[in-house]
């Protein structure tokens, strides 16, 4: 019986944390893009984040020298 409650009680408040006040209302939570991300990440002071730093640069490189190629002629 209690076990019953307390799922009843949980799915209530899921239920509830997912209604907006406002239903037309579109919320756009996510402004940032990957890359703004990333860069964000790769400032804070955690193991690894400076890799991430390095991989963009690798990336950026790739993508200049794809660049490259796809315009000579």
């Amino acid at each position: 019986m209690i076990r019953r409650l307390l799922v009843a009680a949980a799915m209530l408040g899921v239920w509830a944390c997912g209604q907006s006040a406002d239903p037309d209302a579109t919320t756009n939570r996510d402004t940032l893009t990957r890359r703004q991300k990333d860069s964000i990440v790769s400032t804070m002071p955690i193991p690894g984040a400076s890799g991430i730093r390095g991989a963009q640069t690798a990336a950026d490189r790739a993508a200049e020298r794809a660049q490259r190629h796809d315009t000579i002629r």
